[in-house]
């Protein structure tokens, strides 16, 4: 265990008083150091709340035998979900086969504005309703649980759809509390719904919970109920909350507790620090981080990084294709399943066919989708996949995918900010597609538009992003904050804006 810095040591002093804490932590700052530092400095029995199986198994080789480190599922699974291992075990079935089995019939169609719903759009519709229950602390499934479909956003249009999802939604809910049988497949965050609407008292003297900004509502509730009997820390960055569109929520703005930081970053160098700063100043962060002396980061052109972090799928594809171009082996963290899945669906909808993706299945052929992506404002996050396709072809974008290196023999990885989050690596580019906001409504005296206000998650995004690099990295993509009126902290202008519609996870959340 290193010597604790004056940040690591208010946080085991306040944590050794049995208070509540929240702890901002910034990238790069020794997280689960200081949380190993907090369970060593008692004896008391701990539990650590992870957010996903991979941290909670680290953590477990540096937490003390005193603290159980464990995913919330798992809690979950060990109170409740062992009871349906055998649902859990079923084989996959196409979602219009289990909407059958609960009623909605194969020929069943319902007009809604200018399109008509199939039976497949409308179970996907039923299933997607019950996950959404299922990650919010409601007790039952509401209107607000019905997730909107690609080309009837409207209100009275989704008004319309609630009603025909509502019955069959909780007649799905209902097969699923059935441990021994049923025709929806049970999957892990049905038995931690199931397992938190129980009530249950976590036995712990002290609970931690990591990630917190990216927590969804149902482990929040659990989590908060421990209060009366136990200790809590909640642990996290406000400024990486990205999840927001999965149905996450930052849970520690609001977190009755003792409010403590870490701002020194062991990651990179102050040149790098002060970049990130920027984009905290933006999204109004209560924390400023400071660089390691000692860690030479510098911020310059790269030709060949080591990672191109984009902002969507799309633009992640569109790199790899360079990458393939220019002769490199490439890998696309997440693997290509599912820019391969959006080129079939496009495959489908050219050949006149339905596709059964998600978010492309109200769409008839591929005239309708263009037109949909190009005239409606609801659809604008799907023109760079329809410009993608049209100017490369489905084959082409099937034979790089095809192409993909495993990380371990590739010259270059490509990623996606999202699934950048966690990861770091020596040298990093930003990719060009994080394109600079602009006002639509005001120009200046050429006629140009005025730059536009970053929205908050945009700019937790490009946060996440820039804080990847350790000694080599080139702001690429997002080079336009230089000239943004919110790039100088000293500007005067109001630094936040409201947040974007919810995204959808196949192009890359939170579209402009």
């Amino acid at each position: 265990m290193p010597a604790p810095t004056p940040e690591q040591s208010a946080a085991v002093d306040a944590f050794r008083r049995g208070d509540h804490v929240v702890l901002q932590t910034g990238a790069g700052t020794g997280k689960t150091t200081t949380l190993a530092m907090l369970a060593a400095s008692t004896a008391r029995p701990g539990r650590y709340i992870a957010f996903n199986k991979s941290i909670a198994t680290d953590a477990a080789g540096k937490f003390p035998a005193s603290v159980r480190c464990k995913t919330a599922h798992a809690l979950a699974f060990g109170a409740v979900g062992h009871r349906y291992g055998d649902r859990m075990n079923a084989p996959r079935v196409p979602g219009w086969k289990t909407g059958a089995s609960l009623g909605i019939a194969v020929n069943m169609r319902v007009r809604i504005g200018d399109r008509n719903v199939t039976n497949k759009a409308l179970s996907y519709t039923v299933l997607r309703t019950v996950t959404r229950f299922c990650q919010s602390a409601d007790r039952t499934i509401k209107r607000h649980h019905v997730p909107a479909l690609r080309g009837v956003e409207a209100a009275d249009q989704h008004a319309q759809l609630v009603d025909v999802v509502l019955p069959y939604a909780a007649k799905a809910w209902d097969d699923l509390q059935n441990p021994r049988e049923g025709v929806v497949r049970f999957d892990h965050d049905h038995y931690l719904k199931l397992w938190a609407l129980t009530e249950p008292r976590i036995k712990a003297d002290f609970l931690m919970l990591d990630e917190a900004q990216d927590t969804n509502p149902v482990v929040e509730q659990v989590f908060n109920s421990q209060r009366e009997h136990c200790q809590l820390v909640m642990v996290g960055d406000s400024a990486q909350a990205i999840y927001g569109w999965r149905g996450a929520r930052d849970v520690m703005s609001d977190f009755d507790g003792t409010q403590l930081a870490l701002s020194q970053s062991f990651r990179f160098g102050a040149a790098l620090a002060e970049e990130a700063n920027r984009w905290l100043h933006i999204v109004d962060s209560p924390i400023r981080l400071a660089g390691t002396p000692t860690v030479d980061t510098r911020l310059e052109r790269l030709d060949r990084p080591d990672a191109i972090l984009c902002r969507s799928n799309v633009g992640a594809v569109l790199e790899v294709m360079r990458q393939l171009a220019a002769g490199r082996r490439v890998a696309l963290v997440g693997g290509g399943e599912a820019l391969r899945a959006l080129a079939r669906a496009a495959r489908d909808l050219k050949a006149g066919r339905r596709s059964s993706h998600p978010e492309l299945i109200l769409f008839e052929n591929w005239g309708e989708l263009q037109e949909y992506a190009e005239y409606d404002p609801s659809g604008r996050d799907l023109l760079p996949l329809v410009d993608l396709v049209d100017e490369y072809g489905v084959e082409v974008i099937l034979a790089a995918v095809d192409r993909l290196a495993a990380e371990q023999g590739a010259e270059v990885v490509v990623s996606t900010a999202h699934k950048s989050k966690g990861r770091e690596w020596a040298s990093v580019r930003i990719g060009e597609d994080f394109e600079e906001p602009v006002d639509q409504e005001e120009t200046d005296a050429n006629g140009d538009p005025l730059p536009g206000d970053i929205v908050d998650a945009e700019a937790r995004l490009a946060y996440v992003a820039v804080t990847r690099a350790r000694h080599r990295f080139d702001l690429g993509g997002l080079s336009w904050i230089n000239q943004h009126p919110n790039g100088n902290p000293g500007a005067g202008r109001s630094p936040r804006s409201p947040e974007p519609p919810s995204g959808w996870d196949a192009l890359g959340p939170a579209p402009r």
